[in-house]
Formats: structure tokens, sequence, C-alpha cells
């Protein structure tokens, strides 16, 4: 298989499979059909919100290079639009007006990743020049621009491929699987590989089919959220259950399950610092590198399950609808999400 961007890709992937242009990957098994089926699981119309408040976790702790939101009303700063008059050069209305905007890192809080947010250095062309490459082959620097490049070359900046934007025109509805990991290993960090992950699964008896988003409750959220916007580190390093990106048979039976995306409360999905291999070439998130850049596996963190796990137990179910649209943010590489599950 060859493609007009690459003429190899990396063993076990997905590229071109869903066509020689795809930008949703296995977002593309949630089919009509697919849909209906999680409708299906609508029982009770009970709701559940599957976001933190987007000013949390607090500081940047979690990641250095994120921080809160900032929220402002819009207008100068001398005549706010926060509980102004709408015309106030005419007494004749009355009406009082609030208008804000919002500078915000899109991946500060709850959030989804596009493809465009992690790829890999790769030898597309066989020519054993490894190149930077994302999903799908799409290059960086043409399709996936930064600032210098976008200056150098007379284009806008940011993800003109892959972008987020994708998934949200594509509809991110689906059936949600729910394991619940912090019954099993408590609040003390655990690497989870592939034999946990299965006795787990096995134990709930939870079953996971083509196109489900599988969603990992650990408990993460619930200790950031106990920190109250004043998160510490150390703590949250030593805090909850963590997938094993290192795990080879858990990579593979993510790629044979066939799930559509993967979601956790926790920060990451997957253990960082990954566990270092004897190899020198080794991608330093390698669930990421798997899910994203290999597989076409949009990543969901740091979502609140709590809410939503308590119900599911006493109810003895682990399937639900779940909408998820990111933000329909053209070029952007991430977004801030409010799931909702349906039960």
């Amino acid at each position: 298989m060859t493609n007009p961007r690459w003429t190899r890709r990396p063993d076990g992937s997905t590229w071109g499979d869903f066509g020689p242009d795809d930008e949703l990957g296995r977002l593309n098994l949630i089919t009509p059909e697919k849909v209906r089926a999680a409708v299906a699981e609508v029982r009770e119309g009970r709701t559940f919100c599957l976001s933190l408040p987007l000013d949390k976790p607090g500081g940047n702790v979690v990641n250095i290079r994120r921080f809160p939101p900032v929220l402002k009303p819009t207008g100068p700063a001398e005549t706010p639009r926060f509980n102004a008059m709408l015309c106030a050069d005419d007494a004749s209305f009355v009406d009082v007006v609030c208008d804000d905007k919002v500078e915000i890192c899109l991946q500060y809080s709850t959030q989804w990743d596009s493809f465009a947010h992690v790829g890999a250095l790769f030898d597309v062309d066989g020519d054993g020049r490894p190149e930077p490459v994302y999903y799908n082959g799409f290059r960086a620097g043409i399709d996936i621009v930064g600032p210098r490049e976008a200056e150098a070359r007379g284009v806008p900046s940011g993800a003109h491929r892959l972008g987020i934007q994708n998934a949200a025109a594509h509809g991110l509805q689906g059936r949600g699987v729910l394991v619940d990991l912090l019954s099993t290993f408590g609040e003390d960090r655990h690497l989870v590989g592939y034999d946990d992950l299965m006795r787990v699964m096995d134990a709930q008896a939870v079953g996971v089919e083509e196109a489900d988003i599988l969603c990992l409750y650990t408990g993460f959220t619930q200790v950031i959220m106990a920190m109250d916007g004043t998160p510490d580190g150390d703590t949250l390093a030593r805090s909850c259950a963590v997938l094993d990106g290192r795990d080879a048979r858990l990579l593979n039976w993510i790629a044979d399950s066939r799930i559509s995306a993967l979601v956790a409360d926790n920060y990451a999905v997957e253990q960082l610092p990954a566990r270092r291999l004897a190899a020198t070439a080794q991608a330093s998130m390698p669930l990421h590198h798997h899910c994203l850049f290999k597989l076409g596996v949009p990543l969901g963190e740091l979502w609140w399950l709590a809410d939503l796990a308590a119900h599911l137990k006493a109810a003895g179910r682990t399937r639900f609808l779940l909408t998820a649209p990111p933000l329909r943010l053209p070029g952007a590489v991430g977004s801030p999400v409010t799931p909702i599950a349906t039960v």
C-alpha cells in the first residue's frame, strides 16, 4: 500500500485503511449503526457531566506549559461589557448585558487530543531519512505548520490537516464502556499492563466491541479536586492507576479491539515518563505514539468519571451513551470538552 505522502507506513498502523486523505482514524468506525446501538444503552434518561471545571487542576503543576483559563469581559478596560447598558447613550433602552472572552490552554483540563498533537520521526519515503510526520503521513511544516514555518511560507500556523475540528464535524458520539480500575488498585500509583486490564475487565464483566469508546476510571481527578486548585505534583505523581505504554501486549490489544477512542480520568492516560527501553530510538510517550500516530485513536484526558462510575456500579452496568464533541476550532491540536454520559 502506498500513498501520495508516503511509500511505507509504520508496522501495525492504520495509515491508508480509511482512505489516502483520512483525518478521522478509528472514529470512522462509529457508523450510524454504532450510534443507534449506543442510543439503545439509554434506559433511564439520566445524564452525567464528565468534565472537570475548566479552571482545574489549578496552577501549572500538572503541565508546566499550561495555565488556567483567563476569563475577562469584552470591550476596553475602562468600559468593560459586564453589567453594562446595551445602549448607554439612549435612556429609552433598558437592556443590561454581559459579554466575555477567554484565553485558554486547550489541553489544560478535561480534553481531547487530536492526531496533530503527537507525531514521530519516521522514514515515510523509505530513503533512510526519518522526518517528522503525523498520522496517515501528514507532514510537519506542510500540513502541521508552526509559527516559524508559517512566517517563512506566508501561511497561517496551526494544524492545516488533522485538526480537532474533524472530530467535531464528524460528531463524536457513540457507546462508552467504563472500566473501574480504582476499585482494584486504589489511589496508589500502579502501572496497568495487559494482564491487569484483562483481569479487571473479566472480574467486572466488561465487554468491548468495535467502535466502543473505552473509559478508564482511576480516581485521579478526585485527588485533583480534593486539592482545591493547588495541586501537589509529588502527590499526583504517586497517585492512581495509569496504563503501561511499554507493554506490547497492551498495545496490541488496543489495536485488535478496534476501539474508536481511549479515555481516562488521569493525566496522559499512560505513565509519564515511560519506562526506558534498552533501544536508543523510542517514543517517550509510547501509548500516544501507538494511538495518535499509528492507529488514529483519539485520547481523552482528565475526565470526571466518579459519579458515572458509582451509578454504573450500583446498576450493574458498564455501558452508556457518550456524547463528547470537541470544539469545532479549525487548526487546533486539542480541545476542552464537556462530555455527557446518558444511561
